[in-house]
């Protein structure tokens, strides 16, 4: 007889060592990582016990399906449902054990998705046994169905407690008494041992799965148990099961590491039916779906109902929308206007219209009323969806014009979803780009074939047509061949061809050879095509006809026709020759290749030799045009970073390249500054001028750097900057502000999606170089504009029509219109000066016909008429300039004319900015000028400091800037200069320079020679130091230096003294010195590239440009610290730190006097670095190439960016 041990309810204990229950770790469907548990399996065993002595003591039989001892099987007991308690008894069976399962409520929400995907595959799940070969008898399959049945029939009853279910979600600390499981009936005389499990919850990615029912069995031994899993991934309806007499223990393990421990096979099938564990998890999984469906519908009825109820025509299941889920969306068509529509769409997008938009069209809906739905998924980047209802036409429910939306919960919010925009946009426009990078590849790629193909089809008729002028001559030698007489010469054997050794006689009696002591053959063949090709020493031959020399010669491969000459000498020693009275000996080659056959290979010989003549051109053109690109951006990058780190003893960045999307540290040094000494400094930053969708940054306190000098603050910049805009305060809310005085900080940003948006400015200006240049203003008007156009701009320059203009610079002139105005007709050129587009005025009273640019009485007259004709030409074109720039005293009336008329005739939008080049003249003009301006400028820091107690300036200086000028390194670059005879870079500067020194020297008639040479290029004026230029010749002579000096005098006092001057220089001195008083713009390359130094002696000087020039060319300048020269050159002995302080290096020789002594001073020392020089060390020369600076990298960024535009 089987005993059934008891134990108390309450009582805990471990597994007995006697209940063999083996566990061992299995990877399944779930990986061991993906696996999180919340909860603990508690395993119940009831250990073995012996009740009698006749217990069996063989080894069961074990299968999957547990048997009783009867022979026929008793099958598995259905999962009860929540509440109710089951007790089946087979009354034929006495020893069979007792199951009954109870549970305490337990109430569950329904999921969020409330739809199928939530299930989970079961049988992936399962334990690890071979179910092919195992069999379930036939009233197992009975006994299911049965079992099937009846718990179908009392789901039903429980709708109304799976709803509560559906409500509620119990928390995770259940109480022991709550389960969640099945347990499987087992009878195997009574003597089995019941394990149960309770709810395993598994955290699978972002879903919890309820994984339930551990159906265990232990066999009548004890010692071997049968784990079978039944995974439904039901978590809706709490299930518990009691044993009476079992030892509980609590055991934590993971469910995919349970396998089955000595599993026997089943039993034979019987009435020819198996089933399998599958089989059995398919039809519960099936129960679990269709119990799942009725409850969601349930679900969706009663939301219509108390929706409909509350007058709502809409609601979505589930009612929290989140991303990257499908939502089901429901109307009510009676309730709206679309209630008498056959067809019900719905259109929306997400993010308030902003992204993917979408139509779907809607079915009428499975639950009771006038409810239509469908199904819509929200993807992850959304925070809201948007839509409305229509049908298919014009007909729209639009919730009273104000559009239905939901909030989406859990995911982006609107900032993010803007981050993400960019994103998105950054991609775009990396896409295209690459796209357009491919199409201009493919374009480029078909020009070059279509350009190949034409190039080919002019070297093929270039060909043709040379070979027909060798034709031409070859028929001559022919008949000059066929006339040869044989007393002077001869060939043995007659018959020869390509290839052959032959023995050429030469009978020079009587011939100019006649009494020479050697003679040599100079020959080659066909009319001497292939030059000179056959030399061979003749020997006297033993033929006694005559004087008969001879020699054996090889004949060319390709040859129709020999051609010779006889001499005393081989070539280059010869001096007396037989060529037979100016005609040469030809003699024909009998057996030659077909002459037909020749001129086809000719041709073709020809033709490959342009080909491979075009192409090498071709390469090098396109080597040169490359390295051109490559050079240019890399001196735009170096002008870059030397502009970003000109104020590096102020403010810098780390990175020095400020990057969209990327994080950049400011570094602040108050020092120098209005902030010095100030407790705290405060960065106040924003973007794009200031007008960032985002606003400004909120003001961050900046904190010491690691190297003591400098605070910093850290900021990251979005995607859609491109500049990036700070100033520096003493408090968070104001209080005294570094704001650059006025123009604030702006540092341009790389990299990001959105860009700067052109401004249009016009130059109004009387100098333009090279058509109308007197002075540096008129190169800064052209450098300034190329380079502000570079930058994206739109730039137009407006200048009169000189009758001495040099038009052969102007491209594409033609007359555009005119206009009436001053009482003249004025009519407008346009064409275009080094690539920027420029508007000639030309007035028909004469008033620029005059044969020069300055020099007259009514300069003030004339240029003030321009000014006033160019503003209104502007006003009559329809122009509405952003910026108006006016230049110096001549252009300076714009200023006032536009603020006192113009700004009121629909030219309102413009600002004006006035630039002083040289305060010395003009005075008047330039003080009203300043008045009327919004900004001023100058183009160095130091003249503005020099010119700031003017009376003109001093009330102004709040908007006045010295901003360095600097010159078009495209314009001035010594690799692509056609004024000087080898191109150079800094890997070839000195053999570039030495090339140009010496075309120099040979175009002024100086002596050759590698002693120093001083070029001096100016305006001779008193300002330019005349007096300095003139001690500084006879110091170089002094030294044994060479001297050349371009330019010319306005004053012609000051023009005839250095006449006077260059003819004594020029009779003492003649190999060493020459004056070019003149002006020849090839001359000034041709010096600047020659020259070892540049003197630039000025008594002031605002900026100056030569220097510039010179440094670039590779030439190392000599300057008087003055203006711009004392900016823009840094001493190789004194300005180290001052070099250092702007990122430089130090780049020429300077000094302080304006006498003598200070230019020996300087020229002493450059006479040694000369010494220097002649071993092979031009570090002085390569580094001062890197001191050209452009305009831009100043006034691009900080000037027009400064201005309010469209404002007051």
């Amino acid at each position: 007889m089987a005993l059934q041990p008891q134990r108390p309810v309450c009582c805990r204990g471990t597994v007995s060592a006697n209940s063999h229950l083996g566990i061992r770790s299995v990877l399944g469907l779930f990986s061991r990582s993906s696996l999180r548990f919340q909860e603990v399996t508690r395993i119940s065993a009831t250990p073995r016990m012996l009740g009698s002595s006749g217990y069996s003591k063989r080894q069961p039989r074990r299968g999957l399906i547990p048997m009783t001892k009867a022979s026929n099987p008793r099958g598995f007991a259905p999962r009860p449902q929540a509440g109710t308690s089951i007790r089946k008894k087979d009354q034929n069976k006495v020893d069979e054990k007792e199951v009954s399962g109870s549970s305490s409520s337990s109430k569950h929400t329904l999921s969020s998705s409330g739809l199928t995907d939530r299930r989970v595959a079961g049988e992936a799940q399962t334990a690890e046994v071979d179910s092919s070969s195992r069999r379930i008898p036939s009233t197992v399959g009975k006994r299911r169905l049965d079992v099937l049945g009846e718990t179908e029939q009392k789901s039903v009853a429980g709708d109304e407690i799976d709803q509560q279910n559906f409500a509620h979600r119990p928390s995770d600390d259940t109480c022991d008494a709550e389960t969640d499981g099945q347990i499987a009936e087992i009878g195997n005389g009574g003597d089995g041992i019941g394990l149960r499990s309770q709810r395993v919850a598994v955290d699978h990615g972002d879903k919890e799965i309820g994984r339930e029912a551990m159906t265990e069995q232990f066999s009548e031994s004890g010692k071997e148990m049968v784990s079978v899993k039944d995974q439904i991934g039901r978590n809706t309806i709490a299930e518990s099961m009691a044993i009476a007499g079992e030892k509980e223990t609590k055991v934590a393990v993971s469910e995919s590491n349970l396998d089955i421990i000595g599993v026997d096979e089943p039993p034979e099938a019987q009435d020819g039916i198996v089933y399998t564990t599958t089989d059995i998890q398919e039809a519960l999984v099936k129960l679990k779906a269709d119990m799942d469906a009725r409850a969601h519908k349930q679900l969706v009825e009663n939301l219509a109902d108390q929706n409909f109820s509350r007058g709502n025509k809409v609601f979505v299941v589930p009612q929290i929308v989140n991303p990257d889920q499908v939502i089901k969306v429901f109307l009510n068509r009676s309730s709206s206007a679309l209630a008498n529509e056959t067809d019900v769409l719905i259109k929306g997008a997400y993010n308030g219209w902003r992204w993917k938009f979408f139509t779907e069209k809607l079915q009428k809906a499975d639950i009771k009323g006038d409810w239509w739905s469908c199904q819509i998924y929200v993807p992850k980047e959304a925070y809201r969806v948007d839509y409305v209802f229509f049908n298919g036409a014009n007909t729209y429910e639009n919730n009273n014009s104000e559009d239905f939306f939901l909030p989406v919960e859990g995911g982006m919010d609107e900032v993010a979803f803007e981050d993400f925009l960019l994103e998105e946009e950054h991609k775009k426009l990396k896409k295209l780009a690459a796209e357009q990078a491919e199409k201009e590849r493919q374009a480029e790629e078909q020009r070059r074939k279509e350009a190949e193909k034409v190039a080919s089809e002019a070297d093929r008729a270039q060909a043709k047509a040379e070979v027909e002028k060798k034709k031409h001559g070859f028929n001559h030698v022919m008949k000059l061949a066929s006339n040869s007489g044989h007393h002077v010469c001869h060939i043995e054997p007659s018959l020869f061809k390509g290839g052959d050794r032959v023995r050429l006689y030469y009978n020079r009696s009587c011939r100019p050879l006649s009494h020479a002591a050697e003679i040599w053959i100079h020959g080659g063949c066909n009319n001497w095509d292939e030059g000179l090709s056959i030399i061979e020493k003749l020997s006297q031959s033993e033929k006694r006809d005559g004087d008969w020399w001879f020699a054996d010669v090889a004949v060319p491969g390709r040859a129709l026709v020999l051609d010779w000459v006889l001499a005393d000498g081989p070539p280059g020693k010869a001096v007396v020759y037989d060529n037979n009275n100016l005609q040469d000996f030809h003699a024909m080659v009998p057996e030659s290749i077909p002459e037909e056959l020749f001129w086809v290979e000719e041709e073709n010989q020809i033709y490959r030799k342009f080909q491979e003549d075009r192409r090498s051109k071709e390469e090098a053109i396109h080597k040169t045009t490359e390295k051109t690109v490559r050079m240019k951006a890399e001196t735009k990058e170096r002008t870059m970073k030397l502009f970003l780190l000109s104020q590096k003893h102020i403010v810098y960045t780390e990175p020095i390249d400020v990057r969209a999307g990327r994080m950049v540290t400011v570094f602040y040094n108050p020092y120098h500054t209005v902030l010095n000494g100030k407790p705290e400094v405060w960065f106040q930053c924003s973007f794009n001028r200031w007008n960032h969708r985002n606003g400004p940054l909120p003001p961050q306190k900046m904190v010491p750097a690691e190297n003591g000098s400098h605070l910093k603050a850290t900021v990251k910049v979005p995607l859609d900057a491109y500049m990036m805009d700070f100033v520096f305060s003493e408090r968070e809310n104001g209080g005294i502000y570094d704001n650059r005085n006025g123009m604030d900080y702006h540092i341009p940003v790389i990299g990001g999606v959105a860009k700067e948006p052109p401004m249009h400015i016009v130059h109004i200006a009387v100098e333009m170089a090279p058509i109308a240049k007197v002075g540096g203003l008129g190169d800064v008007v052209t450098s300034l504009s190329r380079a502000v156009q570079d930058l994206g701009h739109t730039v137009d320059v407006v200048l009169p029509k000189y009758d001495c203009m040099n038009l052969s610079n102007v491209k594409d002139l033609h007359q555009r219109n005119s206009f009436a105005w001053g009482e003249t007709d004025i009519s407008v050129w346009f064409g275009r000066v080094e690539g920027l587009p420029v508007y000639f005025l030309e007035p028909k009273n004469g008033m620029f016909s005059v044969g020069c640019i300055y020099g007259r009485s009514d300069d003030g007259h004339r240029f003030g008429f321009f000014c006033h004709a160019a503003l209104e030409f502007l006003l009559q074109s329809g122009f509405r300039p952003d910026i108006l720039h006016c230049h110096d005293w001549s252009s300076a009336p714009v200023a006032w004319l536009f603020k006192e008329h113009y700004i009121y005739y629909g030219l309102s939008n413009a600002r004006v900015i006035f630039t002083i080049h040289n305060l010395e003249f003009g005075v008047h003009n330039i003080g009203r000028a300043m008045t009327y301006a919004d900004k001023a400028t100058t183009v160095s820091q130091t003249y503005s400091r020099e010119v700031a107690g003017n009376p003109t300036i001093s009330p102004h200086l709040h908007k006045f800037h010295g901003i360095v000028n600097g010159i078009d390194p495209h314009i001035w670059d010594p690799y692509n200069d056609q004024f000087i005879p080898v191109p150079y870079t800094p890997e070839n500067v000195v053999e570039g320079k030495k090339a140009a020194k010496e075309a120099l020297q040979q175009r002024l008639g100086l002596k050759t020679s590698d002693h120093p040479l001083v070029g001096i290029i100016t305006r001779l004026t008193v300002q330019k130091g005349i007096h300095l230029i003139k001690h500084a010749v006879w110091r170089t002579l002094e030294r044994n230096g060479q001297v050349v000096l371009l330019g010319s005098a306005p004053d012609p006092r000051i023009q005839n003294d250095f006449a006077n001057l260059a003819s004594q220089l020029h009779s003492s001195h003649g190999d060493r010195v020459r004056f070019c008083l003149t002006y020849d713009e090839s001359l000034s390359h041709l010096i600047y590239a020659g020259a070892d130094f540049i003197l630039v002696p000025s008594i002031f000087e605002p900026c100056g440009l030569t220097q510039l020039i010179a440094m670039r060319y590779g030439s190392i300048p000599v300057v008087r610290r003055t203006g711009g020269l004392y900016d823009t050159v840094f001493d190789v002995d004194n300005d180290k730190e001052r070099a250092q302080a702007q990122g430089l290096e130090p780049n020429g020789f300077s000094f302080d006097g304006a006498d003598s002594a200070g230019v020996d001073y300087a020229l002493d020392r450059h006479s040694n670095i000369c010494l220097v020089r002649r071993t092979g060390m031009v570090l002085l020369a390569v580094q001062a190439r890197d001191g050209a600076r452009l305009v831009v990298e100043s006034t691009g960024f900080g000037l027009y960016g400064a201005l309010p535009f469209g404002t007051e």
